[in-house]
């Protein structure tokens, strides 16, 4: 989309959230009359003198955003008056009652008269956040292999398949231009030496390229290590160079780098505004600018969609029934799992002290109401931005990128809450490398490393996006398998533990294979986090004890 159309969307939405405005004005008008009926009717109530500030405390903020400067004006006048009138708990005199009611004349007056649409709100509409704008898009993952040694095509075709990876392999030169034509890979993996020469591999790439006129991502493999090779290959546009024999790892590190093209997960903004035009406004800004939404009306209700959505930030109107935002933010601030998530304010109030009070209160910023479109994303975004930075050091495992321990932890408590509710079904799985210390006591512990970290490269090419996996402690993996069965879950893994049993881990010219243990659970059998996690770590340990390298699903027989 165009950012001349992507604009005039914007407008017309925006042009749809303001006559719905319209639309609800009379209604609110009429609350706001029938309130202060109320406080007429007994001028000690206090609760209604408060809920009517309230509703002329959002009148204010919605019209001001929606472009009604003149009802915007006179509602922020009668706002700061009822404020400062209502801590009186005697009741309003005959010259406020007489303000008040002259106020809510002329807001009727305001509403019927309308006002033109100003370009105020929409001149800002700022662009795509570019760096989060939607999901990882999809992968080629096609890889060209060139290499006349037909064994070693074999082995490394079969190696790289087990990372997700699908290969063409050809033997001669000749074939590879042709093959280009008809698909474009991901990648090529091009070894140096032909028969027709001891750099024709490099020869043919640099070739392929000036005719393609297009960046293509090659990893060259040879027998030569030495420098002129090295720098042919360089010079024909190489990306990596692997000597024989190829670490596997090393080379699907390379490969994923290269081909993953990945765009940043966009950023998850909560919004609790119970003004539901407002709420859609901020919704509106905020997905033209790549976010991820989604809009909690009732506060009451925010606890559900806190845990399914996951957010990066909650935005949250301060003046709302029921549970206002500084309550709510420090019932969201007892949850451990939620302490670290931003929360920013939003409201039209513009005292200094109260929006100070708000902010020791649990909140991280204060918006002012009305928000400028290019303002609201670039306070959302820094916030969200840093939010995201600071919990990928605290959840991740610093070796692996999975999460760590104890972040595994709260997403099983968290999915298991969802799939309860959602009465699907949850696997959760445990996987410990077999033998892993004589690994290291072996071949040291860089090579362990290597050797972790190619597991969780096939568990991350394998397994679904949808599937969460933690490192749970030195050789130790968890994994959440959302919805689906134990019955499922065991071919999945099963077959994840023969390919990296297969799978050539390298030390120098020798070569060697790991193997993996795995117990599973199941939610259908055990209703807890607690006891699923006890029940497949038992299940684990039989499938050690009984061999190693095997699957082993938790029964009352393992127990």
């Amino acid at each position: 989309m165009s950012d001349h159309t992507a604009f005039a969307s914007f407008q017309d939405q925006f042009a749809a959230l303001r006559r719905e405005f319209e639309q609800q004005l009379e209604q609110d008008l009429l609350d706001i009359e029938a309130t202060w009926r109320d406080v007429l009717a007994d001028d000690t109530n206090h609760a209604a003198a408060v809920r009517l500030h309230q509703q002329v405390h959002k009148l204010t903020g919605t019209s001001a955003t929606f472009g009604f400067v003149t009802l915007s004006g006179i509602s922020r006048a009668l706002e700061r008056f009822l404020r400062a009138s209502i801590e009186d708990v005697t009741g309003f005199d005959a010259d406020q009652r007489m303000r008040i009611e002259t106020d809510i004349e002329s807001l009727k007056l305001a509403a019927c008269l309308g006002e033109p649409v100003t370009s105020d709100n929409t001149e800002a509409f700022p662009p795509p956040v570019n760096s989060s704008v939607q999901q990882e898009v999809d992968r080629n993952r096609t890889i060209f292999l060139i290499e006349d040694d037909t064994m070693l095509i074999r082995e490394l075709s079969l190696q790289i398949s087990y990372f997700g990876y699908s290969v063409q392999a050809f033997s001669q030169l000749f074939d590879l231009q042709t093959a280009v034509q008809q698909v474009c890979p991901a990648a090529v993996i091009m070894d140096i030496i032909f028969p027709e020469g001891d750099l024709a591999g490099a020869d043919a790439i640099r070739s392929l390229r000036n005719e393609m006129h297009a960046d293509l991502p090659v990893i060259f493999i040879s027998s030569r290590s030495d420098f002129i090779a090295r720098l042919h290959a360089v010079q024909a546009g190489g990306s990596a160079y692997f000597t024989k024999p190829i670490d596997i790892s090393g080379l699907i590190d390379k490969l994923d780098t290269l081909t993953a093209h990945k765009i940043p997960e966009p950023y998850r903004i909560l919004i609790v505004e119970d003004d539901s035009s407002l709420a859609m406004y901020y919704d509106l800004i905020l997905r033209h600018a790549g976010m991820l939404t989604t809009i909690v009306t009732n506060p009451m209700q925010v606890m559900e969609p806190l845990s399914d959505f996951r957010p990066d930030l909650i935005l949250m109107d301060v003046y709302m029934p029921v549970c206002n935002g500084l309550d709510l933010a420090a019932v969201i601030r007892q949850e451990e799992t939620y302490v670290s998530i931003p929360i920013v304010f939003l409201s039209s109030e513009t005292d200094t002290d109260k929006q100070l009070a708000a902010m020791s209160l649990g909140g991280d910023d204060f918006l002012t109401k009305p928000i400028q479109p290019d303002h609201l994303v670039s306070s959302v975004l820094a916030r969200a931005q840093r939010s995201r930075i600071l919990r990928s050091f605290m959840v991740r495992d610093s070796l692996t990128g999975l999460y760590n321990h104890t972040r595994i932890k709260e997403l099983l408590n968290i999915e298991i809450t969802r799939a309860l509710r959602q009465r699907t079904p949850l696997t959760f799985a445990m996987i410990d490398i077999d033998h892993f210390k004589s690994v290291n006591d072996t071949y040291g512990h860089s090579v362990g490393d290597r050797v972790l970290k190619s597991l969780v490269h096939m568990l991350q090419q394998r397994l679904r996006k949808t599937d969460i996996i933690g490192r749970y402690g030195g050789e130790e993996f968890a994994i959440v398998l959302t919805n689906i069965d134990t019955a499922k879950a065991y071919i999945i893994l099963d077959e994840l533990r023969e390919q990296f049993a297969r799978l050539r881990q390298h030390y120098g010219k020798d070569t060697f294979s790991v193997t993996f243990s795995c117990g599973l659970a199941s939610l259908a059998d055990y209703r807890d986090a607690i006891a699923i996690s006890d029940a497949a770590d038992k299940a684990l340990y039989e499938a050690k004890r009984s061999g190693r390298n095997r699957v082993v699903v938790a029964t009352e027989y393992t127990m």
